[in-house]
């Protein structure tokens, strides 16, 4: 249990609440983002893998409610409309983490940063890629794939995988609840990944499961501001985040050069 105990027992635990909250208010306005703002807040508290082990429990939770927000029908329906687009993601996801122990973090970070980041800049310049609601097969497991590469190389699949769903012109319950359904697959994976390698033992489980109610009150009060926005603000929000995103991921990228 010490690692639960390892935190300043006022300020600290103050300000890991509120990240837990404000993480939470994030993924509730745009359905994404909550690892990120999770992993970098609670780093200023804490050691990276006490934050990692932090963010695990409250990812899971908010993603399922995220997913199965209208329901388990609608849920179903999600799965079955993007099936093409899991199932190559998740292949290509786990071949390519095969390639992680022989290929520097960096050059994954470099090159789906700049991407990300041009996408979201160009479309909000008017500009943007646009895709065919219905793709088609070759074009579903073409972005699944591609979205599945950066995952199984970065652990980032989030960026690409709204990317898709903006250029696909998504509505955006349907948008929430998909990426509910793909985070929330990806969160179980992370789960029982983490528990696999220690991160997630006694000692870090009690933090962790300290995280989830912050986070669900905050996803609850991010779900209460999106419902009031209409289909172009909830956009425009989206892809602002996006690109946050996408400069967050070249930081990171030339910080491990």
């Amino acid at each position: 249990m010490e690692a639960f105990f390892d935190i300043d027992p006022t300020w600290g635990w103050t300000l890991a609440f509120i990240v837990a909250l404000c993480a939470g208010m994030v993924k509730g306005v745009v359905g994404f983002a909550m690892p990120t703002v999770m992993i970098a807040g609670l780093s200023t508290v804490m050691s990276p893998e006490l934050a990692l082990a932090g963010l695990i429990l409250p990812t899971l939770a908010t993603n399922l409610w995220q997913a199965l927000r209208q329901g388990a029908g609608p849920a179903v329906a999600s799965v079955t409309r993007f099936r093409v687009f899991l199932i190559a993601g998740g292949v290509v996801m786990v071949c390519a983490a095969q390639l992680v122990p022989v290929l520097p973090p960096s050059v994954m970070l470099l090159f789906i940063g700049p991407l990300i980041t041009l996408y979201a800049a160009s479309t909000l310049l008017g500009r943007g890629l646009r895709l065919p609601p219905e793709p088609g097969l070759k074009g579903e497991a073409g972005m699944g794939a591609l979205a599945g590469l950066f995952g199984g190389l970065s652990g980032i699949w989030g960026p690409p995988t709204v990317a898709m769903l903006i250029a696909r012109s998504t509505e955006k319950t349907e948008q929430m609840r998909v990426q509910g359904v793909i985070y929330g697959l990806g969160a179980l994976v992370l789960l029982g990944s983490h528990i696999g390698s220690g991160v997630l033992r006694a000692e870090t489980l009690p933090l962790s499961a300290a995280m989830v109610a912050p986070a669900l009150l905050g996803i609850w009060i991010g779900f209460r501001l999106q419902d009031r926005f209409d289909q172009a603000t909830f956009r425009n929000i989206t892809l602002w985040v996006l690109l946050m995103a996408g400069l967050n991921l070249i930081r990171r990228g030339v910080m491990l050069l």
